[in-house]
């Protein structure tokens, strides 16, 4: 069973950039998805961006040319690069992952797939 540990939000403003880190402990993270989703107030909550085992990124349409997931297995870091940011992306950024074996895009982009979580790390931009 792993444990998930997300690092790196913060307060920033409308354009700027962010880069969030999760950390896995242990178990061999290259074994696993890896995700991101975030939850605003008031919303319910929504996937952001994926990446396989094999590093095959998917991402939610409304990030898509502003975030960029990747991973670093020998680390069992996977990092979200967040540029252009906006209002709107004010929300808990939380970490999770799942051994999915020839998962669809439904599957990885359903917060229901995902077994491990992490705390969350919260993002604010301001206007």
């Amino acid at each position: 069973q792993i444990q998930l540990v997300e690092s790196g939000g913060g307060l920033v403003q409308s354009g700027g950039s962010l880069i969030l880190s999760c950390t896995a402990s242990g178990g061999t993270f290259s074994s696993y998805v890896a995700a991101w989703f975030r939850q605003a107030p008031g919303k319910e909550r929504e996937f952001v961006a994926a990446s396989s085992r094999s590093s095959l990124s998917t991402y939610a349409d409304s990030v898509k040319g502003r975030f960029t997931i990747s991973r670093d297995n020998a680390k069992n870091t996977v990092y979200l690069q967040m540029n252009s940011l906006k209002p709107e992306d004010t929300a808990v950024y939380r970490c999770a992952a799942a051994r999915l074996l020839f998962a669809s895009s439904t599957q990885i982009m359903g917060a229901g797939s995902y077994n491990y979580w992490g705390q969350g790390t919260q993002v604010t931009v301001s206007s």
